[in-house]
């Protein structure tokens, strides 16, 4: 059964991953690159061909979003996979995203997107007034391959706006598999925060909790925001994407100081801030 991690783009998925698959996958708890692997990203166009779906077409992809689920579950029905998803939680064309069936529940990684503007507006390398906008569209994510004109090369991820994609995740709250993490949370308090999430997954697994304080402390102090960054200095990082021309953007570019609501010039947090003025007061934003 699937365990969603899901989230808006630029909110935390990949410093969440990078905990999950210390501890969850390594034998010490000491993060490892390959160990990403074992969270795989959804929609993915490796898993789509394997199971022998048309990714360059964009129906048929949304079409299989199921059926490839419950192939992946079928390969370890007992197991509980772990997948990262940007995409809203709607349905296309009247095709659903997921189901009971192939879901245990979701972990949803918010950010006060008055941070991911600046975050989103790097890795996509656009102006910060085009990312506010992005975040307000109701928008799809084109990947893997950034600047690539080559169909084969991408897979559309129906990411909607930021708000849509927070409160389209909410209905699993309903059945109580749902846990909200604040990105800001994650960052300021990990050890607390993941210990929580950890209980959740036991919880939602219906295992008996136990937490290897060992493998914890290896996990917390390999994943530091200035421990990644390392990691990408020395040896790079595999979700890093290229620019135009070829140059790879740094991925782990700004860290929680340096990238706070008080850095958005006034106008854009002002269009921000009218536009998700719900939301950001349901999260204590603001």
């Amino acid at each position: 059964m699937i365990i969603w991690l899901a989230s808006y783009p630029k909110s935390g998925n990949t410093f969440l991953r990078s905990l999950l698959s210390a501890y969850l996958f390594t034998k010490d708890g000491n993060f490892e690159l390959n160990s990403l692997d074992k969270i795989t990203q959804f929609p993915d166009k490796n898993v789509f061909r394997k199971f022998g779906i048309d990714i360059s077409n964009d129906l048929d992809l949304v079409k299989n979003y199921i059926k490839v689920q419950q192939k992946l579950n079928s390969q370890n029905e007992k197991a509980i996979r772990f997948l990262k998803t940007h995409a809203c939680f709607y349905d296309i064309n009247g095709y659903k995203f997921t189901d009971l069936k192939n879901t245990l529940g979701v972990i949803y990684i918010v950010r006060d997107p008055r941070s991911v503007v600046k975050s989103y507006a790097n890795h996509n390398q656009i102006s910060l007034e085009s990312a506010t906008n992005k975040l307000i569209e109701i928008g799809t994510l084109t990947g893997e391959k950034k600047h690539s004109s080559t169909v084969e090369d991408k897979v559309i991820t129906h990411v909607g706006s930021w708000s849509s994609n927070y409160n389209t995740w909410k209905e699993f709250k309903k059945i109580k598999r749902y846990l909200l993490i604040k990105y800001e949370d994650l960052v300021n308090d990990t050890e607390k925060t993941f210990v929580e999430i950890l209980s959740f997954i036991h919880n939602l697994g219906k295992s008996k909790f136990y937490i290897d304080r060992n493998k914890l402390k290896n996990t917390l102090k390999t994943t530091t925001f200035s421990e990644m960054q390392k990691i990408e200095k020395e040896v790079g990082f595999p979700e890093a994407i290229k620019d135009i021309d070829g140059k790879k953007i740094t991925f782990f570019k700004y860290g929680l100081k340096n990238n706070n609501p008080d850095s958005l010039p006034q106008n854009l947090k002002n269009k921000i801030e009218k536009e998700f003025k719900v939301e950001l007061e349901e999260l204590n934003y603001i």
